[in-house]
């Protein structure tokens, strides 16, 4: 069996799912060729399980202050290296075609009548999810991104829609979580604004993984350029984690016993609805603009409890290569059995009536 797997490269969450599925493929020992859009191949890092992938230009969001910028969006993207890319994309040989919400090869297959599996957080919000920061552009852009002829959402319950659980890398366990360590993902905001906010909390220490050569000047603020071992080597120490409400990142904190502070994108209707979804399934601290209050009382919060999730990307790859001889509601039924923390009823009835 030959696969075809493109994966949206905007943001690293999408990425590390990749290698996660990356893993669990080599385990079976499938055939993947590897494609990746929306970011510049240089740019990319940590990229060994992928072998020998390819890059195209792709499509993405311009991102001002924390806000998606929809005009400057339009001018940053140029449709017509997205229609050659589109044409450029060959299906031959391939027995399956995977798709983590990446438009080229979605559009390729979708004018092709080639069949494609879609697998990412995005696929989830077709469903009956929390949603929050809906807008006719935003429900344009999730319907239309990237088309797939099956969807497979992940998210944090089932919410009964069966959807399946995050896929996360389970060998990642945490060593000993301090209080007083704090991980810092938010490569969107301005550094100097990072440490505009954390100066003032000096029995604190803040590791800023922020892409630049940035130095705050102060002992407790630190930045380090992007590194998946060395994101890894401070995630699983710092007990408290503060970034955008994407959902890879959440997830695994979630799955650690982090306590989480997320700031959702503005003009992000996944973003709002993730921290939506946080928030009410009480596990995040929400906030939507800084507050040195609200930092304070984030800080002084205890560490949550652990919640694991079981082997998601073995399962997920086992199902696909075994051409889905289980239905996708089995499949997602007994995933969420063996996940440590099933949902109460009477959370379940609350996110029914906030997703009305």
């Amino acid at each position: 069996m030959k696969i075809l797997y493109a994966v949206q490269a905007t943001g690293n969450g999408h990425i590390t799912r990749a290698r996660i599925m990356a893993k669990a493929f080599k385990k079976l020992n499938i055939d993947v060729d590897w494609i990746f859009t929306g970011r510049p191949k240089e740019d990319l890092f940590d990229m060994e399980p992928f072998g020998d992938f390819q890059v195209y230009r792709g499509m993405t969001f311009a991102i001002k202050n924390g806000t998606i910028d929809y005009i400057a969006t339009i001018f940053k993207n140029n449709i017509f290296h997205f229609l050659r890319d589109v044409f450029r994309v060959r299906f031959d040989d391939y027995d399956l075609v995977i798709n983590d919400f990446e438009p080229v090869t979605a559009w390729a297959a979708k004018l092709r009548k080639v069949e494609t599996v879609g697998i990412s957080h995005q696929m989830a919000f077709s469903k009956q999810v929390p949603i929050a920061g809906k807008n006719f552009i935003a429900n344009l852009v999730l319907k239309n991104f990237a088309p797939s002829s099956q969807r497979i959402g992940l998210h944090w319950n089932d919410f009964e829609e069966s959807l399946l659980p995050p896929i996360i890398d389970n060998d990642i366990v945490a060593n000993n979580l301090s209080p007083k360590e704090v991980l810092v993902y938010f490569p969107f905001c301005e550094a100097e604004k990072l440490i505009e906010w954390f100066a003032p909390f000096n029995d604190y220490n803040f590791h800023i993984f922020h892409g630049s050569n940035q130095t705050s000047g102060y002992n407790h603020i630190n930045f380090y350029h992007f590194s998946r071992s060395d994101f890894q080597d401070k995630q699983k120490s710092c007990g408290g984690i503060i970034t955008a409400a994407g959902f890879e990142l959440p997830s695994e904190a979630i799955q650690m016993g982090h306590k989480l502070l997320v700031m959702p994108l503005e003009n992000q209707m996944e973003q709002q609805s993730n921290a939506l979804a946080l928030k009410q399934l009480e596990r995040a601290h929400v906030l939507h603009h800084f507050s040195n209050k609200e930092l304070k009382k984030w800080l002084q919060a205890p560490l949550q409890t652990p919640k694991p999730y079981p082997d998601v990307a073995y399962e997920l790859a086992k199902w696909l290569v075994n051409s889905k001889n289980e239905s996708l509601e089995n499949l997602s039924k007994r995933l969420w059995q063996k996940t440590a923390e099933p949902i109460g009823e009477n959370e379940l009835n609350l996110q029914k009536i906030l997703c009305q």
